[in-house]
């Protein structure tokens, strides 16, 4: 074994030499980015976020307010903004998710006023700002999970959310080890004691901050629970010469006749629109109901499971029909469907007052069933694929009625 060893200063200049051989040109030094290049992209992302949530906050509403409303995220079943909307997980502690999304964006707003505070040199509150997009992100997490096992559907501005919050966590994580070198417990009690010492900035900020939320909490209008249509003592109700039931003036200046499912949504609210109309201007509609359920047990173009039941409450509307009571039913139904994944009929049944002796094999009489296949087989004779669809002077409306039809009986 052979070995060579050199030693002090000959050891030290040959090293020198050889680092030099194949490396003329001097290395250029690193230089980290200054604050602000992580600070500023913080904010804006932060600002993206509230802009998301106030869009998705107006949207939630005129989902359930505006009759003619439609997002323009609304593109399929499975990519649709307001099918989202539509689910009960929309709703959170009283108040719409959008709505704590703003409040939450909000608040990390208020944090990086303290992170420009000039004494606390960038490094305070990255690590409160980390915990709290942390937060955000699991909850992302938790609603893409809502909406692909549940809802079936989703949101491209809920998803724009998402990557927001993952981001502002990479973010904070980011300048935490950029400008922080304490243990991360250690720098989480250092951001509270800042706070602290920023007491009237904290006052001034999370006082107001604290009381609108309650303020919210309270008396924020729960416009997304329908209730059930009141019909007008003055409406006269009755039968077609074909058989099917009608609402409004037997002689009225527009008559449509509606293909509906009890379990759509639009459905639901073009429900509550005509009865509202029919209130307003008595003795100008005449409304004749049509059933067509979207469900792959009854409807021949639904192949694939999509709301499962729907059949069944049509079925049960035929049965009160035949009691005398189908429009307070038919008003019934479009609440209960809503409040309920699992359609119980016998409770339903009992709950609107109907015979109590109704069973399954009642409810699927061939009587029954009859007309709800005429009825299926008549929307599809119009070339309806969809519900709401309306039928004015023999033409299909998909959706909505017109606002040039409409026209005619408003003053």
């Amino acid at each position: 074994m052979c070995r060579v060893v050199f030693s002090g200063a000959r050891a030290e200049g040959m090293i020198n030499n050889d680092m030099k051989i194949g490396n003329n040109k001097p290395k250029k030094l690193i230089r980290p980015l200054a604050f602000g290049a992580y600070f500023w992209p913080t904010t804006i992302l932060t600002l993206a976020g509230l802009a998301d949530s106030l869009y998705l906050a107006v949207s939630h509403y005129r989902v359930y307010t505006d009759i003619g409303y439609e997002s323009f995220c609304a593109i399929s079943r499975a990519i649709n903004c307001d099918t989202v909307s539509q689910s009960s997980y929309a709703v959170m502690g009283q108040l719409p998710v959008p709505v704590w999304g703003v409040i939450g964006y909000l608040f990390l707003l208020m944090l990086l006023v303290f992170v420009r505070r000039t004494n606390a040199g960038g490094r305070r509150m990255w690590s409160l700002f980390c915990a709290i997009t942390l937060l955000y992100s699991i909850y992302s997490v938790v609603l893409a999970v809502i909406s692909y096992v549940y809802i079936r559907s989703y949101c491209i501005m809920c998803i724009l959310s998402y990557a927001i919050n993952f981001m502002l966590l990479f973010y904070a994580w980011l300048i935490r080890r950029r400008f922080d070198a304490d243990g991360y417990l250690k720098s989480l009690k250092q951001d509270f004691i800042f706070i602290g010492k920023q007491w009237r900035l904290a006052a001034t900020m999370l006082l107001p901050f604290t009381i609108s939320i309650a303020v919210l909490w309270f008396y924020f209008p729960s416009y997304w629970e329908y209730r059930p249509a009141e019909t007008p003592v003055n409406l006269q109700t009755g039968q077609t010469a074909e058989g099917f039931p009608w609402i409004g003036t037997e002689n009225a200046e527009l008559v449509i006749t509606e293909f509906t499912d009890y379990m759509c949504f639009q459905c639901n609210k073009t429900h509550n629109f005509l009865r509202k109309l029919m209130n307003r201007y008595p003795g100008k509609i005449k409304l004749i109901h049509r059933h067509f359920p979207m469900d792959s047990q009854f409807n021949p173009i639904v192949k694939i499971p999509f709301h499962e039941g729907s059949g069944k409450l049509s079925l049960l509307a035929i049965h009160a029909e035949s009691e005398g009571k189908f429009w307070p039913v038919n008003n019934e139904l479009y609440v209960q469907a809503r409040q309920t994944n699992v359609i119980d009929v016998k409770a339903i049944s009992d709950r609107l007052g109907l015979e109590k002796t109704i069973s399954p094999n009642r409810l699927y009489a061939k009587s029954n069933l009859r007309k709800l296949n005429r009825d299926i087989a008549a929307g599809l004779k119009f070339g309806i694929s969809g519900t709401p669809s309306f039928v004015i002077e023999g033409k299909v409306y998909d959706s909505q009625i017109p606002a040039h039809i409409l026209a005619r009986i408003i003053e």
